[in-house]
């Protein structure tokens, strides 16, 4: 066997998975994957042309600006979720608020399909809270509990 070999693609791919499962897990992922998704609708609906036979209909409203706004600003929410999990509440709260704007501003909220998920991944988003840490077997000590005390900073 050479000095060098190879790892077998199987094996990555289990790495990253593993890796993944646990960044998915120190965040709100589902919320913040519905309130990303919720803002798709709402931001593209609006400025579709519907189609029946030889009639086209517009759907885009003379608010159509605000759709795009509630839209992005719903992607960035659920982005913030995911990478900043200490605000999930305050990204949360703002995209239920954003979703229900979305009610008036945005085809009843891109025909309801927006509005859901904006209200959903909000809620999920306000009611994740990190888990906590596995607890070390009762015959092992921490370093910092050596000898009953507690090591203090400074």
């Amino acid at each position: 066997m050479s000095a060098v070999t190879r790892q077998s693609p199987l094996a990555a791919i289990g790495r990253t998975r593993m890796s993944f499962r646990d960044w998915r897990g120190r965040r709100p992922f589902w919320g913040g994957l519905l309130t990303l998704l919720a803002g798709v609708p709402i931001m593209y609906i609006p400025y579709q042309n519907l189609t029946l036979g030889s009639l086209t209909i517009r759907m885009s409203t003379t608010a159509g600006a605000g759709s795009l706004i509630i839209g992005v600003l719903l992607v960035v929410l659920g982005l913030t979720m995911w990478f900043q999990p200490q605000s999930r509440v305050f990204a949360g709260i703002a995209a239920i608020l954003l979703a229900l704007v979305s009610l008036v501003v945005s085809n009843v909220g891109a025909f309801l399909i927006g509005f859901l998920l904006g209200l959903f991944g909000g809620a999920l988003g306000v009611a994740w809270m990190p888990g906590e840490p596995v607890p070390a077997p009762k015959g092992a000590s921490a370093p910092n509990e050596a000898n009953g005390r507690e090591h203090r900073a400074g």
